[in-house]
């Protein structure tokens, strides 16, 4: 899938301050098919090629010259909103994943991740799947779990209330199911699971798969 939703190769930026390191990935990539169309060394190098090319996924690493791979994510996010970051970093603190999430990450990588692992976690990325090194998404789940758990502002927006249907397909995608398997495992048609889905994205007035786990993980919904 290409970064406008048509069959094709995948396009991927590939942001890292060490050049063998970034040459390695981006050679793995395109032996798996992707297309890398930029790489960048820091904050402002990933920011401008990011606006120019608008790639479908950015692997981004968390340490930069220039500022944090959070930073960074923020920039690529608002010059290119419909790409999907997933950090590839040396560090699984907790600071890290929790900082980066927070920016818009949608998965979260340490690099000892073998090249088929990483292959797959592009492929998922870019589908609009959360994706995390194991022991990585427990935490990230606790902490929105805290988060929900805090007082509610006065001016937070009000939610609508979803079916039990929608409930229970937006749990199971939080799970990081796809609508095939969870049309398997609910006896629904793979149609009937995507109008749930989309049906649940129009009334929380989120944007896509991303979001909508974001919000079932606040909701503590697993």
């Amino acid at each position: 899938m290409t970064d406008d939703g048509a069959a094709g190769p995948i396009s991927v930026m590939v942001v890292d301050d060490h050049p063998m390191w970034r040459d390695g990935v981006s050679r793995d990539l395109a032996e798996a098919g992707f297309v890398v169309v930029a790489t960048a060394d820091g904050v402002g190098s990933a920011t401008r090629r990011a606006a120019a090319v608008r790639p479908a996924v950015v692997l981004m690493d968390m340490q930069l010259p220039d500022g944090n791979g959070a930073v960074a994510t923020a920039e690529v996010l608002r010059v290119s909103p419909q790409s999907r970051v997933l950090v590839l970093s040396a560090s699984a603190e907790r600071d890290d994943v929790l900082e980066a999430i927070k920016a818009g990450a949608s998965g979260y990588l340490v690099k000892s991740a073998s090249a088929a692992e990483l292959i797959d976690a592009v492929r998922a990325t870019a589908a609009g799947q959360p994706v995390f090194t194991p022991g990585l998404a427990g935490l990230v789940l606790g902490e929105y779990r805290r988060m929900a758990t805090a007082p509610a502002e006065p001016d937070a927006p009000h939610r609508p209330a979803l079916t039990e249907r929608e409930t229970e397909v937006l749990r199971m995608v939080a799970k990081g199911l796809s609508a095939k398997q969870i049309a398997s495992r609910l006896g629904l048609s793979h149609r009937t699971v995507e109008n749930h889905v989309q049906a649940t994205l129009r009334k929380l007035q989120l944007a896509n798969r991303v979001e909508l786990t974001r919000y079932a993980i606040e909701q503590g919904l697993e």
